[in-house]
């Protein structure tokens, strides 16, 4: 083999890769079901080919999801000068559950993949927590400095409602329209935050 046809077959790997990723970003923005198949499909190659560059749906979705989603700082900018971590915290999950509703197809796909096999879990984006952690900013010096314990459980009553699966619960399960769904998540996280507030305030 010549370095040339090395060169050649090394470039046509990379053109299939970028088209099948770039296939599966057309495919998540349209909120549709996320498939191999389909993937493979839009991207003009097999199954077979699709699945040799990635080894599951939820690593192609995670290599396809890099980037889609803002920085925390540029996603909080339009409450950046707020102070008030009730605000900011309503915001971010706002913000979250929308684009989630976006992308819902590859949201479910990715969180039906790992659910089955745990181990894919590190391949979802995890961009709750960065936006739970920007959005709590202003409570870092209130709680954080004196009671890291509250503010870590915080954290974690957040992540349970700024989330797709709380999304998903309670438009799947208690048959709320989307709208609906975000504002009873934002609610809740709004009151939790405020919950967590006051009892910093007794301190």
């Amino acid at each position: 083999m010549t370095a040339g046809t090395g060169a050649g077959r090394s470039n046509q790997k990379q053109r299939t890769r970028t088209a099948i990723v770039e296939a599966a970003r057309a495919l998540i923005g349209t909120g549709e079901e996320v498939t191999m198949p389909a993937i493979a499909r839009a991207a003009l190659v097999s199954e077979a080919t699709a699945y040799r560059y990635f080894p599951d749906l939820a690593s192609l979705i995670g290599e396809s999801l890099a980037g889609v989603w803002p920085a925390p700082a540029d996603a909080l900018r339009p409450v950046a000068h707020s102070a008030d971590p009730v605000e900011r915290v309503a915001f971010a999950c706002e913000f979250l559950l929308r684009g989630i509703l976006v992308r819902q197809g590859a949201v479910r796909a990715m969180i039906a993949a790992t659910v089955t096999r745990p181990e894919t879990a590190t391949a979802r984006p995890g961009i709750r927590f960065d936006l739970i952690d920007q959005a709590l900013i202003p409570l870092r010096d209130r709680i954080g400095a004196t009671d890291p314990d509250a503010l870590a459980q915080l954290e974690r009553d957040l992540a349970v409602t700024v989330s797709a699966e709380a999304l998903f619960c309670l438009m799947d399960l208690c048959g709320l329209t989307p709208d609906e769904a975000v504002a009873s998540a934002v609610r809740t996280a709004s009151t939790l935050t405020e919950a967590a507030v006051r009892r910093a305030a007794r301190r």
